[in-house]
């Protein structure tokens, strides 16, 4: 009884250690779409309006184009989690026709031109760390102007799109399915009836999707279709299997044959990986392949007497001590060892014992080794002439620095309508092949960005394309030898956020593969610049733009970074770069890095730098040299080629120095009170695994923390946010109300105790009560992922940080005020902030421009519906304006012109006998300088306040 006892504990412990968070079912998703837009339509802050303050000039990632044939003009831009975006003068502006739709997530987009239908694949078809999951098949019947969902709801990430020609109601889908997961929603759909019901057509296996889909363009009933087996997890990414492999169809998608069996020419086994397609015709097909199979080792490559990692791997203490000191000091200045390592001192640390040749080779390598260092074949083109019968390679050598080490994220390739040896192929570069893939020649340009996701080829005139990159749209006219380019859409996939207390503030933001960026709060998207040469933002740095801190007491000292913690101190007065890793000692275990490695500025003195990588590192000097001053805060780490087991999030008690909280990817937070001297791990409670997306000491309460979670890596999307009042002794769950939607960040409020702010991956919402309910933003804020959100206090405005919609601010004066006893008030009016007058309302400069048109807001909450009077009157009570107006429970907003009506300017003057008003060139009365009451009334409640002109 007993061993039966001991090995059902056994099992039971097995089961609870390795379980994994489940991901979210298709049943819970749509649940959540309903409940997303009741939130929505309910929200008590459902009118408090952001405003967008770009940047734009850097743009975002591009997935998929689609041109009018008839007017290459006109055409669509999906990008990958900024929506969809409309222009018809070439480029020139762009509208986006996707701001009311539940998703900004894309993957592939098809137009039917002679009906204005859209179709969307929402989710995007890269497989990136930030290729965000869709809801399935969007249409729009309207040019954007209403969507509904078409099916597919867990289908996640969508490869592809053809509609035939001939009939817009036969559509045909590639479903590349879940990134993190394994499901049946994967495989080739098809319609016959515009969406109404779908057909699976071909199904691989669960962990096996279609990436890439395209129609003989003569014959829609010919159809090939790439199959790619992928799984990525938080910590390794594998990017190709078996399953992987080519389709052919001859019935316009319905029945499906392999064409790339083992006797092909095509390769076969483990290491096939996405392969993208471009069909000339029926029988002519180029297929790029990410070929994941190791190179074979070349030992002639290596330069005589010159040393790499490898060779310590395997070398005796001997060996090593006969090193020419030259060499070995050559090798170790050229890696980048610390200055105290040099030959001299290395071979007595080897002889003495301390460290053994093969740390050398250690001390190069991180979480990333496997990723970068692995020599995979890489970039293939296959080609064949009959039909899929047989495939032949284009080109004898490898296509170098194309790919790299991440094919994954790239997989297209392109062939001229008329031309069948002209093709395109792009990765990292975009290069062209007039020999049908046996040369190529680079098509880059300066002011065209690296990343290249899609290309259209104009059929009717060759050398006219439209490139979309990772930093948004470039044109070109002469086949790439000179490139326009089309960034005026504010769709930068902010990472991190923040701002400074300069007057008026700066906000500071670190994006997606277009680096850091500064610029005023006050932007407003304008083409002035264009003449002046003088963007408002600046980039401070290149890269996957990560953490910003800033000095408070010199805002032009500048700590941030790019990917897996490269960190530097940035004086923006000298112009000057310093580089402040913190660095393992030799005969240490690397350093381990997260993709966002986490960093802060103490509060109680900025010249301590706080710096998470596996441990949490201290610097009192601003970066000049570190301090571990934790054990590993993390599980440990796991073997795959992403960085893992790392921290994510860190911060401090403004109330006490060294009071810390450190949280980390596989899902522990700890803290310490004594400046790391001891750590208690607090999360024991918690699901697990979960990635801590952040941590937040009180501002209000020493004892008080929020942490959330993130299950995005798990396609976990339930919403997980935490509050402690005992240092994370005791947690309770303050999700409230949340919809289904993954959390990236939470802040407090720094006037108002109960108020929060949380930034999801679909959007971004506040609570009155500290998480027993939450309100959704949603005025001029599309249903984007906040990854980041700050507070600055003084102008008391909330910045969103969106990963694909750029910044948005608004400010919250009249939230801050708010308390759960004042949202059961009936009518609440707020402060007026006071008018400059101008003489110049209502003239213009010349008879071409507008009429200078002033405006104030007048902003209240009510806690019914109902029609409000809102009148302008005189100290003395005088009416001089008066408007009815339909409000929400809520909190409304009047915007008010300054206008007096003819009866009101009457009254004025006959209260005010020597006063004059004048009609303006634009037929208005405007109201003269002088102190002004605001009357609001609501079901019978009057509420006054006071309005200045200055």
């Amino acid at each position: 009884m007993k061993s039966i006892l001991f090995s059902f504990v056994v099992c039971l412990f097995i089961s609870f250690s390795f379980a994994q968070p489940a991901a979210s079912t298709v049943v819970e998703l749509q649940a959540a779409l309903e409940q997303l837009e009741a939130h929505s339509e309910n929200s008590l802050v459902k009118n408090i309006e952001f405003t967008n303050i770009g940047p734009t000039v850097m743009s975002g990632r591009v997935v998929d184009l689609d041109v009018n044939p008839l007017d290459p003009t006109e055409f669509y831009v999906a990008y990958a989690s900024g929506g969809l975006w409309h222009t018809n003068n070439n480029g020139t502006s762009f509208t986006p026709v996707m701001d009311n739709a539940p998703t900004q997530n894309l993957g592939d987009i098809a137009v039917d031109w002679k009906n204005g239908t859209l179709w969307v694949g929402t989710g995007e078809n890269n497989s990136s760390r930030s290729s965000y999951a869709g809801i399935g098949i969007l249409k729009s019947t309207d040019k954007g102007k209403t969507w509904k969902n078409m099916g597919l709801e867990d289908s996640h990430h969508i490869g592809r799109i053809i509609l035939n020609p001939n009939n817009p109601d036969e559509v045909v889908i590639a479903v590349a399915g879940h990134l993190y997961s394994p499901n049946e929603m994967r495989g080739v759909y098809k319609t016959m009836n515009g969406g109404k019901t779908w057909n699976k057509t071909l199904f691989v296996n669960n962990e096996t999707g279609i990436i890439d889909l395209e129609a003989d363009p003569n014959n829609f009933n010919i159809q090939y279709a790439t199959s790619w087996q992928r799984d990525r997890k938080a910590w390794h990414f594998e990017g190709s299997g078996e399953g992987s492999a080519i389709y052919k169809s001859t019935d316009a998608g319905n029945s499906w044959t392999n064409v790339s069996m083992e006797g092909s020419g095509f390769p076969t086994g483990n290491g096939l990986g996405r392969i993208g397609l471009a069909v000339y015709d029926a029988n002519t097909v180029y297929a790029f392949h990410d070929n994941q199979d190791f190179r074979p080792k070349d030992k002639d490559s290596q330069a005589e007497g010159i040393l790499t990692k490898e060779d310590f791997r395997t070398m005796t203490i001997a060996q090593f001590l006969e090193l020419d000191n030259s060499s070995l000091n050559r090798f170790l200045r050229e890696n980048n060892f610390q200055e105290k390592y040099r030959a001299e001192n290395v071979k007595q640390m080897v002889s003495g014992g301390t460290v053994k040749p093969e740390d050398l080779a250690k001390y190069l390598e991180d979480a990333n080794a496997m990723l970068f260092d692995t020599p995979v074949i890489g970039a293939e083109i296959y080609k064949t002439t009959d039909g899929g019968k047989s495939w032949t390679k284009t080109h004898d050598d490898f296509l170098d620095d194309i790919y790299y080490s991440y094919g994954y994220y790239f997989g297209e390739i392109r062939v001229e309508r008329n031309n069948p040896d002209a093709i395109y192929i792009f990765g990292v570069p975009i290069l062209k092949s007039k020999d049908g893939g046996k040369s190529f020649k680079s098509m880059d340009a300066p002011n065209v960005h690296v990343d290249h996701h899609a290309l259209w080829l104009n059929p009717n005139k060759p050398g006219h394309l439209i490139n979309g990159n990772d930093g948004g749209v470039n044109i070109t006219y002469d086949d790439g030898e000179n490139w326009l380019k089309a960034n005026s859409t504010p769709v930068m996939q902010v990472y991190a956020l923040q701002v400074d207390n300069q007057k008026p503030y700066n906000v500071y933001a670190g994006s997606q593969d277009n680096g850091v960026w500064v610029g005023p709060n006050t932007y407003s998207h304008s083409m002035r610049w264009h003449n002046t040469g003088d963007y408002p933002y600046k980039e401070l740095m290149g890269g996957d733009g990560m953490y910003i801190e800033v000095d408070e007491r010199n805002p032009t000292i500048v700590y941030t970074g790019f990917q897996f913690g490269n960190y530097f101190r940035i004086d923006r007065d000298q112009d000057k770069t310093t580089y402040i890793q913190p660095k393992h000692e030799l005969g240490e275990a690397p350093f381990r890095f997260n993709w966002q490695t986490p960093i802060l500025l103490s509060k109680h003195n900025q010249d301590i730098l706080y710096y998470g990588g596996n441990k949490l590192m201290r610097s009192m000097n601003q970066g000049g040299d570190y301090t571990a001053i934790s054990p590993d805060l993390t599980k440990g780490g796991k073997k795959g080629n992403v960085a893992y087991g790392t921290l994510t999030s860190i911060d401090e008690s403004p109330f006490q120095f060294g009071l810390l909280y450190a949280g980390s990817d596989d899902g522990l937070l700890h803290i310490t009170h004594n400046g790391g001297g001891n750590w208690e791990k607090i999360s024991d409670s918690f699901p697990l695994d979960l990635w801590v997306s952040r941590v937040i000491a009180s501002q209000h309460k020493k004892e008080r923390v929020y942490v959330t979670l993130n299950g995005y890596r798990w396609d976990d999307f339930k919403p997980y946010v935490y509050m402690s009042e005992d240092y994370g002794q005791t947690w309770k769950a303050i999700n409230g109300n949340l919809p289904l939607s993954p959390v990236n960040v939470i802040r407090e409020d720094p006037a108002n105790a109960n108020i929060l702010y949380l930034g999801t991956d679909n959007g971004a919402y506040v609570t009155f009560n500290r998480g027993e309910n939450w309100e959704r933003f949603s005025s001029n804020l599309p249903n984007v992922a906040v990854h980041d959100l700050r507070i600055q206090a003084e102008a008391k405005d909330l910045v969103l940080g969106t990963h694909g919609r750029s910044i948005y601010k608004t400010n919250i004066a009249m939230l801050q005020e708010m308390s759960p006893e004042k949202l059961k008030e009936n009518l609440i009016v707020f402060d007026i902030s006071n008018v400059r007058h101008s003489e110049r309302w209502g003239s213009r400069w010349n008879s071409w421009r507008e009429h200078i048109e002033p405006s104030t807001e007048i902003r209240f909450y009510t806690g019914n519906t109902g029609a409000a009077t809102i009148m302008i009157k005189t100290e003395k009570g005088t009416t001089l304006y008066s408007s009815s107006e339909d409000v929400i429970i809520g909190f409304n907003s009047y915007e008010y012109d300054l206008t007096l009506s003819e009866n009101g300017r009457k009254a004025y003057l006959k209260e005010n006998k020597e006063a004059t008003i004048e009609e303006k060139q634009n037929g208005k009365y405007y109201l003269p300088k002088g102190i002004y009451n605001v009357e609001i009334t609501l079901n019978g409640v009057k509420k006054t306040k006071e309005m200045v002109v200055e």
